[in-house]
């Protein structure tokens, strides 16, 4: 991995993950009416699974990363509120790039809820183009991105 500091996730990172998860889109609830899906992870599962980052001591960083055949997934990107506009979210996506190279995948995709407006600004600067506006499973208004990587 490139980045010193971004770690796998431990099972005795779970506590923390769901903390940083739900202080990073708690304020969100009210606005969109239910609680984010990150907020609803299994996250023992998804540590388990090998699919959670985290950086900070404490964890003050989580990602959540799903590989798939032809692309990785970032499941889910949060930061603490104390940390934020402090590099944090900068350090988690330039792991997210890194990762998908190493792995040999071209392609990160992402969604972020319609009503999310503050995301819309932030993914395209980190090269995030967006695909689609659609509905998911009946109730998710979302935006869907996509970053291609370089060989």
């Amino acid at each position: 991995m490139n980045s010193t500091t971004v770690r796998p996730a431990t099972p005795d990172d779970v506590p923390a993950v769901k903390t940083v998860t739900d202080a990073a889109y708690g304020h969100y609830v009210e606005r969109i009416g239910r609680p984010p899906v990150p907020m609803l992870a299994d996250h023992a599962a998804n540590v388990a699974a090998g699919r959670v980052f985290v950086v900070g001591e404490p964890v003050h960083g989580v990602l959540v990363l799903v590989p798939e055949p032809d692309h990785l997934f970032l499941d889910s990107i949060a930061v603490r509120p104390d940390m934020a506009g402090k590099g944090v979210g900068r350090e988690l996506l330039g792991f997210v790039d890194a990762y998908a190279h190493e792995l040999g995948l071209p392609e990160i995709r992402l969604y972020t809820n319609a009503l999310m407006w503050e995301n819309q600004k932030i993914y395209p600067r980190y090269g995030y183009e967006m695909v689609e506006r659609r509905l998911d499973e009946g109730i998710y208004d979302r935006f869907h991105y996509r970053k291609r990587i370089a060989d």
